[in-house]
């Protein structure tokens, strides 16, 4: 039938493995990396976003010669998109360092476009977007680590004496180290982390540094907590 409202079964099912398998290719990646939405999550949300695109299409088919019935194929399209935003915000996770799950965020929402599109007929266009995504996700962060993002984010906690000399000492730790401070935090040290000390006579405040040390200096780090560790009135320390 030359009818642009009705589509075969053979052609439901193409298109809906076509989207089984660019959402699995992009799934795949981000499995690889252990993120929150993985093999399984980008598979399901690309071929439901395709199956949605078909209904809205070809599932009202039957109606479109009723005088009363405007059929609109964009409308399922528009709220697959709102749905997946709050399937994606629920990847975004602040952990206190950074905030991280954006780009698996995205590719999510990439990836329901690509069932929209697959289910709409535009195999050249998703099969593009897909080998884009990749790219994107795999060689471009390659090169952010490289280049842009060389450098991780560490949060060390430190119980110790109420003593300004004590954090003079600390932060030189920290410059000799070459760890970049860019906020630090006092507060009274609470009864959940002076359980780690032994003698609790004194009034002790917790130090809390966030800093940035470069990937490939590591060991750097280690030898920071060693010699902070050290410091004269320091009584416990702790960095994630």
């Amino acid at each position: 039938m030359d009818s642009p409202w009705y589509i075969s079964e053979v052609e439901i099912l193409i298109r809906l493995l076509v989207a089984l398998v660019l959402g699995g290719m992009i799934g795949f990646e981000r499995e690889q990396h252990n993120h929150a939405a993985g093999f399984r999550t980008n598979i399901l949300v690309c071929v439901g976003a395709c199956l949605m695109m078909l209904l809205s299409i070809y599932g009202f088919s039957d109606f479109v010669n009723e005088l009363n019935v405007r059929v609109d194929p964009a409308r399922l399209a528009a709220a697959v998109i709102t749905g997946v935003g709050f399937l994606g915000a629920g990847t975004i996770l602040f952990t206190g360092k950074k905030i991280s799950g954006l780009t698996t965020a995205a590719s999510l929402w990439v990836v329901a476009a690509i069932g929209l599109a697959v289910g709409a007929g535009f195999y050249f266009a998703s099969g593009a977007v897909t080998l884009m995504v990749i790219l994107t996700l795999w060689l471009f962060n390659k090169l952010e680590q490289r280049f842009i993002r060389n450098k991780k984010s560490y949060v060390i906690h430190l119980i110790c004496e109420d003593r300004t000399a004590l954090m003079k000492t600390t932060q030189d730790k920290l410059k000799e180290h070459r760890a970049t401070l860019h906020k630090l935090s006092l507060e009274d040290a609470d009864g959940s982390r002076l359980r780690h000390v032994s003698d609790i006579d004194e009034k002790l405040i917790m130090i809390t540094y966030f800093v940035d040390i470069e990937r490939k200096q590591h060991d750097a780090m280690i030898s920071l907590i060693h010699e902070l560790k050290q410091v004269e009135g320091v009584r416990w320390i702790e960095y994630e």
